[in-house]
């Protein structure tokens, strides 16, 4: 039966990875920055990006632009370079006609998660959104799992789904949350954590899932 289903943004519906790469690209140009700065940022940013993050680069690299600019035009290049796929878009929105309640839940600083959500047309498409930034607290933290139902509306006592990448945030949180789970096969899988109800290759997989599910 159609319920709750929560989505990570990051590496499940949206392409962060090439996006980090077109950004970091763009801001380095812009600021003509050595390379060895440009190799700081691949490696500081690959997993999570926030504004200290761009305080720390001014200071190793003494650089004289103000950080919050920085920063700024991070988030900017960042969410003009990330995509979805139109086939997922299209996977959300037969879930929404099929009745599902759909929300984000993805760790990150607010301001740039919901412009990668609004730039890439996902946030037209979701009942509710959870950044960990919004209570500095991250995946696998139930209070975020919490705030994402919450948002969406409903309850995570009723139950759902959890769809993400991440074995430990999204997987060991969506069990912690008493949520169903799909993971999206890649990253390694820690021995002590209990197996998703499904793995899958893709996100468009995890939603012929739950579709299915609706018709059962």
């Amino acid at each position: 039966m159609p319920g709750l289903v929560l989505f990570d943004l990051d590496g499940t519906l949206a392409d962060r990875k090439s996006a980090l790469s077109d950004a970091v690209t763009g801001l380095c140009r812009a600021h003509a920055l050595a390379p060895d700065a440009e190799q700081w940022l691949r490696t500081e940013l690959v997993d999570r990006a926030n504004a200290a993050d761009f305080a720390r680069l001014r200071e190793v690299f003494d650089l004289k632009v103000p950080a919050a600019q920085l920063w700024q035009e991070y988030v900017s290049l960042m969410s003009a370079a990330v995509t979805c796929r139109p086939v997922v878009l299209e996977g959300l929105a037969r879930l929404r006609a099929a009745a599902w309640t759909i929300g984000v839940i993805t760790n990150g600083a607010g301001d740039i998660q919901r412009a990668k959500l609004a730039a890439t047309g996902l946030a037209a498409l979701v009942d509710g959104v959870a950044v960990s930034g919004d209570l500095e607290i991250r995946k696998p933290d139930l209070r975020l799992f919490e705030l994402a139902a919450s948002r969406c509306g409903v309850s995570l006592a009723d139950g759902g789904w959890m769809v993400g990448d991440n074995p430990t945030g999204d997987i060991g949180g969506g069990h912690q949350a008493g949520l169903c789970t799909i993971w999206l096969r890649g990253r390694p899988w820690p021995d002590d954590l209990a197996i998703a109800h499904h793995d899958v290759d893709d996100v468009t997989d995890a939603i012929t899932i739950l579709l299915n599910e609706t018709s059962e």
